[in-house]
């Protein structure tokens, strides 16, 4: 596995090493080795999965001190846009965010450490499956609204153009979603 830092402290870009041949590929997804000697030292106790249809956004999400998450994300099969948000009150770069492609040819992983907000656009339909170090708990539950416009999330991607908003148009968003806070309301409670 090779690992890129990324311009926050703490968030990494994860590629495995592919093996291909005339059958098709192989690659570790995970080994706790290797990623612990990379820095990764989650225990990670649950596993989610999605399924997003071409156009889904999902975010911003994440959960409150005590259950905060660190996650590891990679996508099966599709593409995202993939988003994480800096939340930690003390860090020089909190409010700023960082966004990555995930899809199914680089397979490549995103870890987000605990303190961050995360969501994604589904460039395509995608399965998408991340790695949890804690269980979910839904009193922690909380986000940040998208569009907030002190984030200014630019939810294009290269080769997806953002016409009305995102890379693919209008995103569909869940009613829940679209009554999360601004990013001044949610740093307010911090």
């Amino acid at each position: 596995m090779r690992l890129k830092k990324t311009p926050i402290e703490g968030l990494l870009e994860i590629y495995p090493n592919i093996l291909h041949d005339e059958r098709g590929l192989f690659f570790e997804a995970y080994q706790y080795k290797k990623l612990k000697e990379l820095g990764i030292k989650d225990n990670f106790v649950q596993d989610n999965q999605s399924f997003s249809s071409r156009g889904v956004l999902r975010g911003i999400h994440l959960q409150k001190a005590p259950s905060q998450q660190a996650k590891l994300i990679r996508v099966i099969k599709g593409s995202v846009l993939d988003v994480a948000v800096d939340l930690r009150k003390d860090s020089a770069t909190f409010g700023q965010h960082y966004k990555t492609v995930l899809d199914d040819k680089e397979h490549k992983m995103f870890y987000i450490p605990e303190g961050f907000g995360h969501g994604f656009l589904a460039l395509e339909d995608t399965i998408l499956l991340y790695k949890c170090n804690d269980y979910y708990d839904k009193p922690a539950e909380s986000g940040i609204l998208w569009n907030d416009p002190d984030l200014n999330i630019d939810w294009s991607a290269p080769g997806w153009p953002a016409p009305g908003g995102t890379a693919i148009g209008e995103p569909l968003l869940s009613e829940k979603d679209l009554q999360l806070p601004t990013f001044k309301e949610f740093a307010r409670g911090l």
